[in-house]
């Protein structure tokens, strides 16, 4: 894939299981070399430009910024025909639970952009 400028960013909730240890464990697997680097490369080669993960106590907030060439389905497919995702995922599942806008099978749950600070500076003519 042609890697190119990001041209969407996605941002998804999720929560972690209220246990220090375990939230410490979940903060471990997500330091530079610690995470597979097959996961790495999965993110990198589906059109992912950056990804980056926040925790305010056992909320995680996930922020992507896409390619243009970046499609969820085509990911989900990728994801589900390699063992190394799907042995990821499997680990990762024992840290984390829906949140509860998400209903009882979800995982990580889109969120909705409700402010964009350049849709404003454009709608009032101030210059960036």
């Amino acid at each position: 894939m042609t890697k190119g400028r990001p041209t969407r960013r996605i941002c998804l909730a999720l929560d972690l299981v209220d246990d220090a240890e375990l939230i410490a464990d979940y903060e471990r697997w997500h330091r530079p070399g610690e995470a597979p680097v097959e996961i790495v490369r999965s993110i990198h080669e589906a059109g992912i430009a950056n990804m980056e993960i926040y925790r305010a106590g056992n909320r995680l907030f996930m922020i992507i910024d896409a390619e243009a060439e970046y499609s969820d389905e085509a990911k989900a497919k990728a994801d589900a025909a390699n063992p190394h995702v799907q042995k990821w995922i499997a680990l990762m599942q024992r840290f984390q639970q829906p949140i509860p806008a998400a209903g009882p099978d979800g995982t990580w749950m889109a969120m909705d952009c409700i402010y964009r600070l350049t849709d404003h500076l454009d709608f009032h003519a101030i210059a960036r």
